[in-house]
């Protein structure tokens, strides 16, 4: 293996077999979290096809020319550039810091590339390399006649969006229903860091929630998330078992997702309801107060539905983005006829309603919601499940976003949301 520099550069074949498959192993060691980038630019130095930026959260492109897996010390790509379109004319290996700390308090980072189980190269930086660079481009390989490498080993104070700027890109922003692709939603890349860092138990629930929202089409969505949950007395089992924490648990990263402020809506019903603090990853451990049986008691341990549902109305009928209702019940509903109205009024609101059926019976027009007549669109969902706390995270987040999309193309179309 030889050992390269800085500046280094030379043509690809002179190490390694540009047809085949080669690794590119990139590790960093240092105290900061680390996310590494492969960003495929066209010849204009630009990335004219975000697809080819290959990160933890799209790890291939799509052919998968280029693969990503990664592990806890660092990142390795897999390479076929024969296959590459001819639009990529470089491929540039990064790694930013998420979070605290810059490059010069790593230890070390280390680039090898290498073929058929052999390092081939190997570049080394250490942080005296570097100042206040949040991110570094460690080494380019690119077209020029043939194939080459460059090691840079070049870096930026703003980090990641520094990177995005400098070939073309930008951080998202935010937009009230599906964007397209022709700008890497990088705003949302650290969905799982920002769990990691604030809400760690929560961590394992970021990779089922990516599989459905990329399976559905919304990781660029942005919504308000409001959770309403039935304090009723008949829940008192539900509220002595964990499921209504486990609820809360459950929600709020589609919220982190979903809404800048990474905030959930939050309201309690029972005869009466009662708006409570938002939930957030600091405060989400006490979304249940202990003395739960004391709010059901002075909310009347009965189901009212329509008295909550006015207030959603209210609280989102001007809404500039739409707004997601996760809406707990263990059934027993009643007042049917003003909760369908409710349901219709909303129809030309930018409010979504997936009302959920909690290890109860008796749902009434909630299991009618697909045959609701009158409305200016379908904007209800129900399903019911025997126990919250037993379906698998992916089924569960498949469920809860499975018609939510189809009513988002429809607001648009029918300019509920401009």
């Amino acid at each position: 293996m030889t050992t390269i520099q800085k500046g280094f550069r030379c043509k690809l074949d002179d190490y390694v077999n540009p047809t085949n498959e080669i690794t590119v192993e990139m590790t960093v060691s240092g105290q900061s979290v680390y996310d590494y980038s492969c960003f495929g630019v066209d010849s204009a130095n630009k990335l004219s096809d975000d697809r080819y930026m290959i990160f933890y959260n799209q790890i291939s492109s799509p052919a998968n020319e280029i693969t990503l897996s990664q592990n806890t010390t660092g990142a390795i790509y897999r390479v076929n550039i024969s296959r590459l379109p001819s639009s990529i004319n470089k491929l540039v290996f990064t790694v930013s810091i998420d979070g605290n700390g810059t490059m010069s308090g790593i230890n070390q980072c280390s680039v090898n590339i290498g073929q058929s189980g052999n390092n081939k190269l190997q570049f080394n930086l250490a942080g005296s390399d570097f100042q206040n660079e949040k991110a570094i481009i460690a080494i380019e390989i690119y077209r020029k006649d043939v194939w080459r490498l460059a090691t840079v080993g070049s870096g930026f104070n703003g980090g990641l969006a520094d990177l995005l700027k400098t070939y073309g890109g930008e951080e998202a922003t935010p937009v009230s229903v599906q964007t397209t692709t022709s700008q890497p939603a990088s705003s949302k890349i650290s969905l799982e860091k920002r769990l990691e860092k604030d809400a760690p138990a929560l961590v394992s629930l970021a990779k089922p929630l990516k599989i459905s929202l990329e399976k559905h089409k919304l990781t660029d969505t942005t919504a308000k998330v409001a959770l309403v949950l039935d304090i009723s007395g008949s829940m008192s089992h539900q509220y002595q078992n964990g499921t209504v924490q486990e609820i809360v648990n459950k929600t709020l990263p589609l919220a982190v997702q979903f809404d800048d402020d990474g905030e959930i809506d939050f309201w309690y019903y029972g005869s009466r309801c009662q708006r409570m603090d938002a939930v957030n990853m600091r405060n989400y451990k006490n979304a249940v107060p202990t003395s739960w049986h004391n709010l059901m008691r002075s909310l009347g341990f009965g189901n009212h539905e329509p008295t909550v549902m006015r207030e959603i109305v209210t609280e989102y009928k001007k809404s500039q983005v739409p707004a997601y209702v996760l809406f707990i019940t263990d059934g027993s509903v009643s007042n049917e006829n003003d909760i369908k109205r409710l349901i219709i009024e909303s129809s030309k609101m930018p409010i979504f309603w997936q009302f959920v059926g909690v290890g109860g019976r008796g749902y009434g027009v909630l299991e009618r919601l697909d045959t609701m007549s009158g409305r200016y669109v379908d904007n209800a969902n129900f399903f019911a499940l025997d126990d919250f706390r037993k379906v698998s995270n992916e089924k569960l987040y498949d469920r809860l976003l499975t018609e939510f999309p189809q009513w988002l193309k429809e607001i648009r179309i029918k300019k509920i949301i401009s």
